[in-house]
This record gives structure tokens, C-alpha cells and sequence, in this order.
């Protein structure tokens, strides 16, 4: 099997991970809406910190959605350099995110994982299609 050809499934099942994993916080972000706040929080810090955690998860699935996009679009499926940095960065996001659930984490830390994990290969996803459909390159 070849790097490119055991790179896709790889890249696939990472992103999954990740969006699962996403998808599982959004569900229970009680607890980690909980450890953002003070001891003594009013209901309306509550609000405040669930919307924000709200805000990051959609912007999350957003990117989830251009990333797929373009990954079964062809784009940048047979894609090496995309392959391998979209496979790093859902594989630590995993992580990272698991961490988070778990350990509840402060609420500030999902969005550096959001910048560095999800935005990163959003952006080089949104290059790689407008290389493919606007400049007319080859995918590859």
C-alpha cells in the first residue's frame, strides 16, 4: 500500500475522531462551562461562558464542513502534503480534546486547539480549492 493510498483512510478517520469528539463535548459542556467559572458564578457568568463554548464548537463544525467538502470533493483527497498535515493536526486535536472533556479543562485552551487544529487545515483546504477551481491546477 502506498503513502498516498493509506494516508486517505487515515486522514478520514482522524477527522471523524475529531468530529465525534466535538460532537461529545457539545452534548456534556456542562462541566466544562462549569470549570471556566469561579466557585461562585451568577446564572447570567453561566450563559455567558456556554455561549462562548456554543460559539467555538459551531465555528468548529463549520470548519469540520469546509474540510470535508473538499476532502470528497476530490480536491484533496490524493493531496500528500494536505493528507499529512490534516491527519497531525485531527490526531492531536483528539487528544487534546479528550483532555478537555476529561480533565475539564479552562475553556480559553479550546480555542487555541480550534486555531491550531481545525483553522489550520481549513485555510490550506480553502487554498488547495481555489488552486483546483479557480487557478485550474491538477488536485494533485
Amino acid at each position: 500500500m502506498s503513502v498516498v493510498s493509506s494516508l486517505v483512510p487515515a486522514r478520514f478517520l482522524t477527522l471523524i475522531a475529531h468530529l465525534v469528539i466535538v460532537i461529545a463535548i457539545f452534548w456534556s459542556r456542562d462541566n466544562n462551562v462549569k470549570a471556566c467559572l469561579p466557585l461562585e458564578y451568577t446564572q447570567e457568568q453561566y450563559d455567558n461562558e456556554d455561549m462562548k463554548l456554543v460559539v467555538a464548537l459551531a465555528v468548529t463544525i463549520g470548519l469540520f464542513a469546509v474540510e470535508l467538502a473538499g476532502f470528497f470533493s476530490g480536491v484533496s483527497m490524493f493531496n500528500c502534503s494536505q493528507g499529512l498535515l490534516s491527519t497531525a493536526v485531527h490526531a492531536s486535536a483528539s487528544v487534546a480534546l479528550l483532555f478537555f472533556l476529561f480533565e475539564q479543562w479552562d475553556c480559553d485552551i479550546y480555542w487555541w486547539i480550534l486555531a491550531i487544529c481545525s483553522v489550520l487545515p481549513a485555510l490550506v483546504e480553502c487554498v488547495l480549492v481555489i488552486a483546483v477551481f479557480g487557478l485550474k491546477k491538477k488536485p494533485l
